[in-house]
Formats: C-alpha cells, structure tokens, sequence
C-alpha cells in the first residue's frame, strides 16, 4: 500500500506540474481545466499520507512536502473566483436602463432537441441579447419565434458543432461574421446600439478546443483570442467579449486575453460559474465566459437551469457607469505577456 500511496504522491505532483511546459497539446494544455477537482483529490491523498507514510523517514517529508506545494499551485490559480476577493467588476450602484445591457450566452448541444426549455428561459429573463453556439438549422428554425420580440440578428447555422446565432432587442450596427482563424469556425461581431444611443463594441466566440478530436493543440483557439483581445486594446470604448472559448477562466491563455485586452471578469470575487459539464457535478468548470471593459459595473450574474444541453445557459447584466474606478482593475501584461502574443499571432 506505502509504494501505491507514494507512486501516487509523486504521479500528482508531475500532472499538477506539466502545465507550466507552455507546449500547446491537447494532452497538456487540458490538464489547466480540473484544478478543482485536483485540489480535492491532493487534499485527500495528503490526509492518506499523514495517516499511512513514516514521519521519521525524510521521504515521507519530501512527498509530502511535494503535494502541499503542488496544492497551494493548484489554489493560486482559482482563489481569485472566492467570494473573499473583491470584484473585479463592482456591483451596479444605480438603476440605469438607458446604459443597461443584459445577455445570456447558451451551448446549446448540437443533438439537444429542447429548444423550448431555453426558449422559456429566453421568455423569462428576457435578455436584450441571446447567444447560441452549436446552432444548426433545426435549431434556427425553433429560436425563430422570438423575432417579434428579437428583430435584429446574426445567423450561421452550420452542422459543424460551430454554428452560432445573435438575437437581439436592441439595434445592432456594423454586423458582421468572420473566421478569424479557421475556414470553418465563424466568430460573430456587432455594436450594440443601447436606449442611451452609446454602443457597445461586441464579439462572440467559440474558438476550436485543444482536442484528439478537434485540433491536437491549443494553437488555433489562442490565436483567436490574441487577435480579438488586440481588437479590444486598439479600439477602446465600451467592449463585451462572450462565448465558448473552449478555455477555463484561470488558465494562462485566458489570463492573457484578459491581460492583452484589458477586460476584466465578472467573475472574479463571485465564484466560478462552471457552465460545463451540466450532467456531470464532479466534473466542472467555466468554459462559457463574459469579459467587459471598466467602463461597466455588474447587476446581476445567473447560471440557469440545466435545459438538455451539457453546457449551462450563463445570464448576466451589466450596466455602463460613469467614473466607477474600474480603470486600474485588471490584469497588466508585462514584456514576456507581449512576447507570448506576438508568438502566438505569429
């Protein structure tokens, strides 16, 4: 049983160490996802080793010496998502629904054929905005109902897993698709005209992932977000970032996304919001994201009730607040960020 608990100690130190190898391959890059649930399994292991291992032996110190450092890596990176933390993005102070925005972002499963679950939640939250991703035909024909209440749209039904649909309330000006990166995987851009008359630059994503079945590395999807995130900088003014990004909040793609773009996550100081898998509660994490400019404070963020899809429905409403001292909020990048962004665009 000691050799068991010690090849243990020693094979979840190397899985809790292989992401810092910056290698882009779905192997490794996906092992940024279960921090977690890794977290949880070094907690239990370090209790087996205080009850099993020899205190006297040096090695026993070593092991476990090894999975409490490789816990408090593991912690470092999700602590941010505690509700200890101050938000990133502060709560609304006042009621302004001329700057007021809300969304819900929705994977809606390609296969899934309960399109009237989310409909209902549509109908119940009502969002100025909705955004589907792995939207085919089938499922454009179903949202199709909501256009007397959603009369400006995007549409790219594909049968790819990458089809995506904008259904919005509110006018959108400059609407375009794109495919940034790959000739089948389209991004969708719009500025979205709010009562006050200010727009509100937006894009959605949903990146390819790192996977033995999509792209055997992260190349693709990093990409991507270097090119949106360097949009962001470039243009200033009120920004939103929403989708799939195949990516979890705290991985060092994301970080420098944020860092690059200067938008910062809602998330941060309210918890994590894990949109996937929906059917598995041991197996979570946030893929589903929101990002925003400091321009905006937060009202209000919900993960919605499961509706035949893996991936939970994410609402949020945010509003546009003068002077809300978000300005110096955020993640900074430093030379080595810049070097990695160039490196990844290249």
């Amino acid at each position: 049983m000691t050799n068991v608990l010690v090849w243990m100690n020693i094979l979840l130190v190397f899985v809790c160490l292989l992401p810092l190898w910056r290698n882009e391959h779905w192997m490794v890059r996906s092992l940024d996802f279960p921090r977690l649930q890794l977290s949880l399994v070094l907690l239990i292991v370090l209790g087996v080793d205080l009850l099993v291992l020899d205190w006297q032996l040096l090695w026993s110190w070593l092991l476990m010496g090894g999975l409490l450092l490789s816990l408090c890596f593991q912690a470092w990176w999700i602590w941010p998502y505690g509700p200890w933390q101050q938000p990133e993005v502060g709560p609304t102070k006042s009621a302004d629904p001329e700057n007021t925005l809300s969304l819900i972002t929705a994977n809606v499963l390609t296969p899934n054929r309960n399109a009237e679950a989310l409909i209902t939640r549509v109908r119940k939250y009502r969002p100025h905005i909705l955004v589907t991703l792995e939207s085919d035909n089938w499922w454009q024909q179903q949202l199709d109902v909501l256009e007397a209440d959603y009369p400006y749209s995007l549409k790219c039904p594909l049968d790819n897993l990458y089809g995506m649909h904008v259904y919005s309330r509110l006018p959108l000006m400059n609407a375009r698709i794109e495919y940034l990166v790959q000739d089948d995987v389209p991004s969708m851009h719009a500025d979205i005209v709010l009562p006050s008359g200010r727009r509100v630059q937006a894009h959605f994503l949903h990146p390819a992932p790192p996977s033995p079945t999509e792209n055997t590395t992260s190349g693709p999807r990093d990409k991507e977000l270097v090119i949106i995130a360097r949009q962001v900088q470039a243009a200033g003014g009120p920004h939103l970032v929403t989708g799939d990004l195949n990516d979890v909040a705290w991985s060092e793609t994301t970080r420098l996304f944020r860092k690059i773009s200067g938008l910062l996550d809602p998330r941060i100081g309210r918890g994590m919001f894990n949109s996937f898998h929906a059917k598995f509660w041991f197996c979570r994490w946030p893929l589903d994201h929101l990002f925003v400019s400091h321009h905006f404070t937060l009202s209000r963020m919900l993960r919605l009730a499961p509706f035949g899809s893996d991936h939970f429905a994410i609402f949020a409403e945010i509003v546009i607040e003068a002077d809300n001292g978000q300005q110096d909020h955020g993640l900074d990048p430093d030379s080595d960020d810049k070097a990695m962004a160039r490196e990844k665009i290249s």
